[in-house]
């Protein structure tokens, strides 16, 4: 039986007719210098379903027999701690590796470590090759790359931008060739990549669904098709992944002789400009992505086709400025800069009129690609789908009048500033990030453990003194080696840094309705979510106004629909803020049973009022006593401002045993400059 869907058979991958996904992964087969591809989408586009069915339609590559490493035979010096090989060195041949790398992998996992067995059994010190050795010359896959331990991301990245990886560890000291196609899918519902190491792909593409009843259909129809008869159904399709395959094969060794003239590295470096992108990486890869295009196409010329084709690429992903701007290409203003049309060349055409703009995009599981491009990425709106303009003048305050009606009223935030670093105090043992104190796979080391596994750094030192005392009974010689024994061994014990789950709970009633104090309130939780982003952390938002209150943002990575959820929110009615308090506590307590490790920190952003139903005063300070009681680390944003003060965010942050902090306190650089002030007086 198979193991995966046929590429061919992929609505979309069609060889005369690729989407962008698909056009993406086969540019980047042909070329791997590129950088490799991250595929965004949301859920049930078949993203995995192309990519693992990607390995199956590359051409077979010839390795050193035995060879641990793949390497090539025809490499005169090839980098493999397993050689050296000599001049004739025998071959074989295999199909191209699909190595997956699950979000969970270690560090060690990765880029390999000490073969403890033979440190242990035989006191050989022999290195255990990792997935990056594995995966050279061949693919390596990481699905949900956004989930992914950022220093893990980092060292996949530079070993796909070096092409060797280095290990100095536990006594080893290895370096061995690792070229890999890097593939990445995500879904951004789930968190979003940082800027910089979404910069470090070579492509990337935004992928959907099919709106098209007609492409649903087809999609539907083969899955099912493939699901009743694998073997059959893969045999309709044999020819055509042959034929791929073999085109595959003629593009690398044609974009070698692709010729990148100085007229066409001036036009990617103008578009370049143009869209404003940062450094000199889109430059080399929008080159690098249009020669392959070329090769595809079996040309050693560039066309006009060709740079478009690589710009639509290459260069959306790098567009991006702040974390919650949307990704996208302007193609009016792209056509613009490269000018007029030229006249088609040879070969099939995926170029402005073909499937790179007009092919479908993603199926459902299984069905791969087979919808209209998902133009979601085109920035050229002006703000989020839905979102009514703010008004303006008196039409922009809201009122709480005593009788429960109001004007509500929704106000933009303004530019989101550094935000003070809000901590979890004590040491956790959660997901490695950027705010709390916890012990993690990575950080200065503090001490030592027996091993949970095999995973884990070995600690060197305290694996010998715990051996040392057992040497005489072990029969160890004078002047022999040290003798071990697995109970000797020791992993290093890390503190470094975790992600916490950072629950805001928002204030959206009359009394914070007033245009000024609600952008200000607006502008210091975006800077919130903003740290909270930088700090890899997830979010929820509980919204309370009227008499209810909601969660309009389940704890989630994807910081950005928290902004946009924050940049809808109206404001008016009366204060239930017991009612908030409460949807926080329960949002937490769900949290808890989900995620045990991640710990929460609730940030209440109020100006301590309760206005809604009878004691609502009273029912408030009743709800922040049961938070208290939980133990939830927690903080109380205090909006009141004007010359008279009720004082009553404070009252709130003692009973939650919260830490106090003024609404202009929220920024850093605010709080510094008071800090630097008080010093300047004394």
């Amino acid at each position: 039986m198979p193991q995966h869907y046929p590429f061919t058979a992929v609505v979309g991958a069609e060889p005369d007719h690729l989407d962008d996904m698909a056009l993406a992964l086969v540019l980047t087969t042909i070329s791997p210098a590129i950088g490799g591809v991250l595929v965004r989408g949301e859920k049930g586009t078949a993203k995995s379903t192309l990519v693992r069915a990607l390995a199956a339609v590359l051409p077979p590559i010839d390795v050193v027999k035995g060879d641990r490493f793949s390497s090539d035979p025809a490499d005169p010096a090839p980098l493999s701690p397993d050689g050296p090989f000599g001049p004739d060195p025998e071959s074989e041949t295999r199909p191209v590796r699909l190595v997956e790398l699950p979000v969970g992998a270690t560090e060690d996992r990765v880029l390999g470590s000490l073969d403890l067995e033979q440190a242990l059994g035989s006191g050989v010190t022999r290195y255990e090759p990792g997935l990056l050795a594995r995966a050279h010359r061949g693919v390596l896959y990481v699905d949900e790359v956004n989930l992914l331990h950022d220093h893990l991301v980092d060292l996949l990245l530079d070993a796909a931008a070096m092409g060797r990886s280095t290990v100095e560890r536990d006594g080893v000291s290895v370096e061995h060739a690792a070229r890999f196609v890097l593939i990445g899918t995500m879904n951004p519902e789930e968190g979003e990549l940082r800027p910089q190491l979404l910069d470090r792909f070579g492509l990337a593409v935004e992928v959907a669904a099919p709106r098209d009843p007609q492409a649903r259909v087809e999609v539907v129809r083969r899955r099912l098709a493939f699901d009743a008869d694998p073997v059959g159904f893969s045999a309709r399709f044999a020819e055509q992944d042959a034929a791929l395959t073999e085109r595959i094969s003629r593009a690398q060794q044609l974009v070698a002789d692709v010729a990148l003239d100085d007229a066409t590295l001036l036009s990617i470096a103008e578009l370049c400009a143009a869209f404003e992108v940062d450094g000199l990486r889109a430059d080399i890869v929008t080159a690098r992505t249009a020669a392959a295009h070329a090769a595809w196409h079996g040309r050693t010329t560039i066309t006009r086709d060709d740079v478009r084709a690589a710009a639509r690429l290459a260069l959306p992903h790098r567009r991006r400025r702040n974390p919650f701007d949307e990704t996208g290409l302007d193609e009016s203003q792209l056509d613009d800069l490269l000018g007029p049309d030229e006249p088609p060349a040879g070969g099939p055409d995926d170029g402005p009129e073909g499937p790179d703009d007009e092919g479908p995009d993603d199926g459902g599981p299984g069905g791969g690609p087979g919808g209209a491009p998902d133009r979601s990425g085109d920035t050229s709106g002006d703000g989020p789908a839905g979102t009514p303009p703010a008004p303006s003048g008196d039409d922009a305050r809201g009122g709480d009048d005593g009788s429960g009606s109001s004007t509500e009223s929704t106000v933009g935030a303004g530019e989101p500033v550094r935000a003070r670093l809000l901590q979890v105090d004590g040491v956790g043992a959660g997901v490695s990030g950027r705010r709390s104190r916890a012990i993690t796979d990575d950080g200065r080391r503090i001490g030592a453990r027996t091993p949970a596994g095999r995973s884990g750094s070995l600690h060197l030192v305290e694996t010998v003194r715990a051996a040392a005392p057992h040497q005489h009974a072990r029969g160890r010689a004078d002047g022999g080696r040290v003798l071990l024994r697995p109970a000797d061994l020791r992993v290093a014990v890390r503190e470094g840094r975790e992600s916490n789950l950072v629950l805001l709970c928002v204030d959206a009633s009359g009394s914070m309705a007033a245009r000024r104090r609600m952008e200000q309130v607006k502008t210091a939780v975006l800077s919130l979510l903003l740290d909270a982003y930088q700090r890899r952390d997830k979010v929820g938002l509980v919204t309370f106004r009227g008499a209810t209150a909601s969660l309009d943002l389940p704890p989630t990575s994807s910081v950005d629909v928290a902004a946009r959820r924050l940049e809808e929110l109206p404001a008016g009615g009366r204060t239930p803020l017991a009612e908030g308090l409460a949807t926080a506590a329960d949002a937490l307590r769900l949290e808890a049973i989900r995620d045990p490790l991640r710990r929460p920190l609730l940030v209440v952003v109020t100006d301590g009022r309760a206005t809604s139903g009878p004691d609502a005063l009273a029912r408030a300070h009743r709800a922040a006593d049961h938070v208290r009681a939980t133990r939830v680390a927690s903080v109380v944003v205090d909006c009141e401002t004007g010359g008279f003060r009720l004082g009553l965010a404070g009252v709130l942050a003692d009973r939650l045993g919260a830490q106090h902090l003024p609404l202009g306190e929220v920024s850093a650089d605010a709080l510094t400059s008071a800090v630097r002030s008080v010093k300047e007086v004394a």
